[in-house]
């Protein structure tokens, strides 16, 4: 028989179901992610997030080529601090300019010891 009560709250009934993860905390940490990689260079991911983390670090670095104030505003609203958006505009974007795309690129590292979850280094190309 199914339980009687409230749903997603813990106690009497338990919880029914519950989504652990919304698409909002989807995007935030995606901006996390490639705030990190701007920042350092590189960042290890798991296998999932790796297509989503590449097609925006890649949109991040045609915005820094195109310099003006409407893509620094763009990048400024998925990048999280001024420092990173500093780096990428002043230097990424210079070292880049020559570049018809393909910035980045994913390492497969292994499975993380803990979740045996396959994990991935995502650099931006040399």
């Amino acid at each position: 028989m199914a339980a009687q009560g409230r749903k997603n709250v813990h106690g009497k009934a338990g919880v029914r179901f519950k989504a652990g993860y919304t698409a909002s905390k989807n995007k935030s940490m995606l901006r996390n992610v490639v705030t990190d990689l701007v920042k350092y260079g590189q960042v290890q991911v798991t296998s999932g997030v790796v297509k989503e983390l590449k097609s925006l670090g890649d949109k991040m670095i045609t915005l820094a080529k195109d310099g003006s104030l409407a893509a620094r505003r763009q990048a400024a609203a998925i990048l999280r601090d001024e420092e990173s958006l500093k780096k990428l505009f002043d230097e990424l974007g210079k070292k880049y300019a020559t570049r018809n795309g393909g910035y980045t690129r994913a390492l497969k590292l292994g499975n993380r010891r803990g979740d045996d979850a396959e994990v991935v280094l995502v650099s931006y190309v040399d």
